[in-house]
């Protein structure tokens, strides 16, 4: 892993909703800085510094092609999201079956 990957982790760098978005957008197809940034209402240099984040956390590659320097999504690293996230979906599954008993048992004696 570089220095530079070290700088900010996985979940520092989905907080951000404009990052999340970028994510989206780099998902299917590899895109300059210039035509990422015709999807934002940000300036190019704003939205520069949101792929950097993504970049040093590892969850966008850049690759330079002539003058201009292309992204496209790694999700490899988000792979330790889904982990840290899975440990809690029993809590949510818990919940939702709660709610199924309650829709198909107890809501029908309150009726």
């Amino acid at each position: 892993m570089s220095a530079l990957s070290k700088k900010h982790d996985v979940f520092q760098a989905i907080a951000d909703p404009t990052r999340r978005k970028l994510l989206n957008l780099l998902a299917d197809e590899e895109l300059s800085v210039t035509l990422i940034s015709k999807h934002f209402p940000l300036s190019r240099t704003a939205v520069s510094k949101h792929l950097r984040i993504l970049a040093e956390a590892g969850l966008v590659q850049e690759r330079k092609v002539g003058r201009e320097t292309r992204y496209r999504l790694e999700p490899t690293p988000l792979l330790e999201l889904k982990n840290w996230l899975a440990f809690y979906e029993r809590f949510l599954d818990n919940k939702l079956a709660m709610l199924q008993h309650y829709i198909e048992h107890d809501r029908k004696t309150d009726v």
